[in-house]
């Protein structure tokens, strides 16, 4: 697969990267890096980013402002991405090819070659092993690739505590330590909270409810974001906030924006991914997103966790 996947690549003049909307540090990092790789490789090539931006993830990579003119002839290349709906600009319809290359349960098959391996700690992790199965074919790195990749493992590894994280994790991020970054740089960007975060991370722990069967959760509201100067992504980047806390098994947040509510499912155990694919969402077996359109949902979700938890109990 990797192999047909470069062999693609070397066929078009003009490729375009997406990754999906609300970006983490893994959209970011496979979708960067393989771009960093493929400009490195292939400098006729005309290699382009692109997609929606949050602030604080510019510090990794920004992406570029093109015309619909250039899908013209293009292969489009999608990373990180489950879902047709979930990628950042619907523009990659218009490209001539589209590869898909993801970590994610591969429930939506689409494009014309799909390359998904869910036993991949990231989507950056597939892109490093992309680039060692052709490194010897014309493949080559550099050190904002690295950077980029290094970025995305760390991210969808919650720092290498994750259970997906394995062997082959900690040796690609041994070896792109080899490239001349600054690693306290890039940590600072990814964990350094902002005063106004801190202060509604402290209103979570206080005020957040955790039910008899394992579940946990919290509800912000637009108000509740007004009050405390955030966006959704800041509130979004603190769901891990509840996860070691004694007795929580599964938590979720609720976060309210202008038209919907965005759900961020998590778990040390049971299965959330099936439960996020009933609201219009998808992700890992325990770690998911959904979407509901009004509060009242929010109480069906919850019973979902609390059965999930019971049943997880029982085995």
């Amino acid at each position: 697969m990797k192999a047909e996947i470069l062999e693609i690549i070397k066929q078009y003049d003009t490729i375009i990267i997406h990754r999906h909307v609300r970006p983490d540090p893994d959209a970011i990092g496979s979708q960067g890096g393989l771009a960093e790789i493929l400009k490195a490789s292939f400098p006729d090539k005309k290699v382009y980013v692109v997609g929606e931006m949050y602030d604080s993830l510019r510090f990794l990579n920004e992406m570029d402002i093109i015309a619909d003119e250039t899908y013209e002839g293009a292969l489009v290349i999608v990373c990180d991405t489950a879902n047709q709906e979930r990628i950042s600009d619907q523009r990659y319809k218009l490209g001539e090819k589209i590869i898909k290359i993801d970590h994610h349960p591969n429930h939506d098959q689409y494009g014309d070659l799909i390359w998904v391996d869910t036993t991949s700690s990231s989507t950056s992790e597939l892109i490093y092993e992309f680039y060692l199965s052709g490194k010897d074919k014309g493949l080559k790195m550099n050190e904002k690739a690295a950077r980029l990749m290094y970025a995305g493992i760390v991210g969808d590894t919650g720092r290498f505590l994750f259970p997906s994280t394995n062997i082959k994790t900690f040796r690609y991020a041994a070896d792109l330590l080899e490239y001349n970054f600054n690693r306290t740089e890039l940590y600072d960007g990814l964990y350094n909270t902002k005063l106004e975060v801190a202060h509604l991370q402290g209103y979570i722990l206080q005020n957040f409810v955790h039910t008899p069967s394992g579940v946990a959760h919290i509800s912000i509201t637009k108000e509740m974001l007004e009050k405390f100067n955030v966006t959704v992504a800041d509130a979004s980047q603190l769901v891990g906030t509840l996860g070691n806390i004694e007795n929580v098994l599964a938590w979720v947040f609720f976060i309210e924006e202008d038209k919907e509510i965005r759900v961020r499912l998590r778990s040390r155990g049971p299965i959330v991914n099936t439960i996020a694919q009933k609201y219009n969402g998808g992700g890992h077996p325990l770690a998911s997103g959904a979407t509901i359109y009004n509060w009242e949902d929010r109480n069906l979700i919850i019973a979902d966790l609390e059965k999930a938890c019971l049943e997880f109990k029982k085995e």
